[in-house]
């Protein structure tokens, strides 16, 4: 029978075409707005590593300011800072309390290509350790990452993403190859494959929606490179001197790090870890604010950090509104599409339909109109994400695609929203008194 009404629901479409073509043009506009802004508010607040975000943490030490707590856009009353010093940082490192950790920051320099015809051009740097590589799963085309003796050594070793090796060695496998880099010659030993966490967990202060970095070298060589600071640096006091060495040595934020805990276990004691050390250096005059250390798994951190934006969820909830007058006009339509079938609903009443059969075949022409918005919304969508990332550019390049996952959510929400729009028409059709038709007529 579900076939035989399905016929029906298309003949009955095509007969009043205008009336349906409404129906559906209604129901494409409210899905095509509500599925740009759930498209958006999904990548926006998905879990980029999902198999493994709960043992993977955030450090935060609280090394800032006495009289001031730090402050920035989170609803904590006493938030730590979102970085740490680059004493906290090598010294966190060089404990080694975790099994897997990599304190990182982002930097700069200019590749000089070989060849007469390629002109040297600036590429973005992470400065890191060889456990970022096996925490944040990255992929590799060719190679693989260096070891924990070229990050002691500061060895002039990199990992290149997959568009610098195709910029600078054509596409080749590198590995092996030397290029200038920064004024210094670096040995290549690995190149990525495309990688793009969405969002960008492992840096989200500098852009959680930015390209990764394109050039990956060891940690150290910050230092010895005296390579510059890139992204988010913040000071609750002036260093004390002048010079490269002097910021390091500094108050100054701007660096993060990560640690892999396998159980709560290892947390417990990883933050039992980090309360000795801040009493260790209190002693030694610094860390003067009270203790308030943390650590936080990937999506407390990407909560933390408003990732996804108050802004973003109330567009969500206003398509909704959109989407439900879309409905409500849907369902006016619907109840005169049904009331001028009375004559044809009270016939097949006086010949035997039930009314469950009738009430079968109109949900299910309410549903095949859902469906035909459902995929006239998906369109309109796809338009809404276009009209997005030319407003806003690269930096929603990874925000606006629909992904199978999308597709189905839209094509569902549309047939479950006309078939709720269809209820009260109907009930009312399957009302319609039989004898009154047909004296009628």
């Amino acid at each position: 029978m579900f076939s035989y009404y399905l016929k029906l629901a298309f003949k009955s479409i095509k007969r009043n075409p205008v009336l349906s073509l409404l129906m559906v043009t209604a129901i494409a506009l409210g899905i095509g707005a509500s599925m740009t802004t759930i498209t958006v508010n999904y990548l926006m607040s998905a879990d980029p590593i999902p198999h493994k975000s709960h043992q993977l943490f955030y450090v935060q030490v609280d090394s800032w300011d006495p009289h001031n707590a730090f402050s920035d856009d989170s609803d904590d009353n006493n938030p730590p800072p979102t970085q740490l010093t680059w004493t906290e940082a090598t010294n966190l490192m060089a404990a080694k309390k975790a099994p897997k950790q990599t304190a990182m920051a982002k930097s700069g320099g200019i590749i000089e290509p070989k060849g007469l015809d390629s002109k040297p051009f600036e590429a973005s740097i992470r400065l890191t350790f060889a456990d970022f590589f096996s925490m944040f799963d990255v992929p590799f085309l060719y190679g693989n990452s260096w070891d924990q003796q070229s990050d002691d050594n500061r060895d002039l070793v990199v990992v290149l993403s997959k568009n610098i090796n195709d910029k600078v060695f054509g596409g080749e496998n590198s590995i092996g190859k030397d290029f200038v880099m920064a004024g210094k010659h670096f040995r290549v030993v690995g190149v990525m494959d495309n990688w793009q966490p969405v969002p960008k967990f492992y840096d989200i202060l500098n852009g959680a929606f930015d390209e990764p970095e394109e050039v990956y070298m060891p940690f150290y060589l910050k230092e010895e490179l005296e390579l510059p600071n890139w992204g988010n640096t913040n000071c609750w006091k002036s260093p004390e001197g002048e010079g490269f060495k002097a910021f390091l040595r500094s108050e100054c934020i701007n660096f993060q790090m990560w640690v892999e805990l396998p159980d709560l276990k290892a947390k417990a004691d990883y933050l039992a870890f980090l309360n000795n050390y801040v009493a260790e250096q209190k002693s030694l005059g610094r860390f003067p604010r009270p203790l308030n250390n943390r650590l936080s798994d990937v999506m407390t951190w990407l909560d933390e950090q408003k990732v996804v934006e108050q802004d973003a969820r109330l567009m969500l909830w206003l398509s909704f509104m959109f989407l439900l007058v879309c409905l409500l006009n849907t369902i006016g339509l619907l109840l005169a599409k049904f009331t001028g079938k009375a004559a044809e609903i009270g016939l097949r009443r006086a010949v035997g339909a039930t009314k469950a059969e009738l009430f079968k075949q109109h949900i299910i022409e309410a549903g095949c109109i859902g469906l035909l918005g459902g995929i006239a919304g998906l369109g309109l969508a796809v338009l809404g994400l276009q009209g997005i990332k030319s407003l806003y550019g690269d930096y929603v390049n990874n925000l606006s695609s629909l992904d199978g996952t999308m597709v189905v959510v839209a094509l569902l929400l549309a047939v479950v929203s006309s078939v709720l729009a269809g209820l009260y028409p109907t009930w009312r059709a399957c009302n319609i008194a039989p004898a009154s038709q047909l004296k009628s007529q």
